[in-house]
């Protein structure tokens, strides 16, 4: 694998172009070339199943595909049929389709601890309605979020609490407090101290990686916790919110809170919900949320009106990820296909002596993997230069989630790709310096202050 012959002038073009008309150069910071070796961030002509083409040419094994929301793999034969078929239908009427209660009724079948549900187009606008919802229910102010878990919206009362917070006054953030994942005594002290003012507390269900505090949702809660923040959710008198974003379809066909047995006042979905077709989804208990709705006598309250939010396609699309997931076994087969990918990763570190370096953590389904130094600190440095190795072998994985399309063959040429990108890294670690391999500057974290 040579890094030095591997060019993409054409990408580099496009992502000039990128940047000159919009900012930042994509439309999710995640997806921004500073998370790449410098010009080495393909941009992406097509994709299909497990594998995507950039505008050079070139051909990559892609994991974490969509920000991991096109679970099933790209152009999913199923959910291409289910769209298809409401396209020449027409996609947004005066009023509600026919599709909008199928797709209602399919996702609560799949989702049976949610008694009622509404859609919307991306995780934020589901959230934020959550949060307004607690607050209008229990007339209290304050947001209690789980400081451990990454991101939670881009409204203003998740982002003031970020590096990013610029233009968010300080009254707004001022009314966001957070408590750590797995710390019931802690919560329970935040609750008291701000008695009587925390609408909700919300959160990720899974807790974060070991690898860093603010580490995608990926472990397992010890059996008592989630319990534990029912009780003081019940006790306290505030809403438990389940943020399952990530956790939705990947943990179990109905989510976290199906796997873990806790019911949840409120739940929200999205990613995995449409393989890549933008819809998210509200859902909960019928009292709270037919406060947004027609059927009583109350103060009306703005949970959720978009216009696009039952767009029929994306819901059709839904509906179809949703049957694909239960009828196929999809979740088994993630879990299975993550179990192979991490043993022979983990494997081929070890074998090339940075078995304490290159370091694969979390759920199966939800893989993610950290560069430790030569002390064994977090890198971002030798994580460039595990990227540069792996985009030269033809895998693209800001992370190793894998995707229902991946074959043996898939993985097989992932950890071989693997194998030789830790070769390099030992060679770093020997020299106690990654700079020669980096060939510009490191990749950025996407919460900084500076850009």
């Amino acid at each position: 694998m040579d890094t030095e012959e591997f060019l993409l002038p054409r990408s580099r073009m496009a992502n000039e172009r990128l940047h000159a008309m919009i900012p930042g150069g994509a439309h999710t910071y995640a997806k921004g070339d500073d998370q790449y070796p410098e010009h080495l961030a393909p941009v992406i002509s097509h994709g299909s199943g497990a594998h995507v083409w950039d505008i050079d040419g070139n051909r990559y094994i892609e994991y974490g595909s969509g920000l991991r929301s096109v679970s099933l793999g790209h152009a999913h034969p199923r959910v291409i049929e289910a769209v298809r078929r409401e396209l020449d239908r027409g996609s947004n009427f005066v009023r509600p389709s026919i599709v909008e209660v199928e797709a209602a009724e399919r996702f609560l079948a799949t989702v049976p601890t949610a008694e009622m549900v509404k859609f919307a187009k991306n995780g934020s606008d589901v959230t934020t309605a959550a949060v307004r919802l607690a607050r209008a229910v229990t007339g209290r102010p304050r947001v209690a979020v789980c400081g451990d878990h990454p991101f939670f919206s881009v409204d203003d009362w998740f982002i003031g609490t970020t590096p990013m917070s610029a233009g968010i006054p300080a009254a707004t953030t001022e009314l966001t407090v957070a408590f750590p994942y797995g710390d019931l005594a802690a919560t329970e002290e935040l609750l008291t101290r701000y008695r009587g003012e925390i609408a909700c507390l919300i959160l990720e269900p899974a807790g974060p990686t070991p690898s860093s505090r603010r580490g995608p949702g990926s472990e397992d809660p010890t059996p008592a916790y989630l319990a534990g923040l029912r009780e003081l959710a019940d006790r306290h008198g505030c809403v438990l919110i389940f943020d399952e974003m990530i956790t939705g379809l990947r943990w179990s066909e109905a989510g976290a809170q199906g796997l873990y047995g806790v019911v949840p006042d409120l739940s929200t979905f999205g990613k995995a919900l449409g393989n890549g077709f933008a819809v998210s989804a509200l859902a909960g208990r019928r009292d709270l949320m037919e406060w947004g709705g027609l059927r009583h006598s109350g103060d009306r309250v703005f949970l959720l009106s978009t216009t696009h939010g039952a767009e029929t396609h994306s819901l059709a699309a839904a509906a179809a990820v949703q049957t694909t997931y239960v009828e196929e076994g999809i979740t088994a087969r993630l879990h299975a296909l993550g179990e192979q990918l991490a043993a022979g990763v983990r494997h081929a570190a070890a074998t090339m002596g940075v078995g304490d370096h290159v370091v694969v953590r979390g759920r199966a389904s939800n893989l993610v993997f950290a560069t430790l130094d030569e002390n064994g600190q977090p890198s971002q440095r030798y994580r460039t230069l595990f990227l540069r190795q792996l985009l030269a072998g033809g895998v693209l994985a800001p992370s190793f989630v894998v995707s229902n399309a991946l074959s043996d063959a898939d993985i097989d040429r992932t950890v071989d790709v693997v194998a030789q990108a830790c070769a390099v890294y030992r060679k770093a670690l020997d020299a106690a310096d990654p700079t020669p391999w980096m060939a510009g500057r490191p990749v950025k974290p996407v919460f900084r202050r500076l850009a």
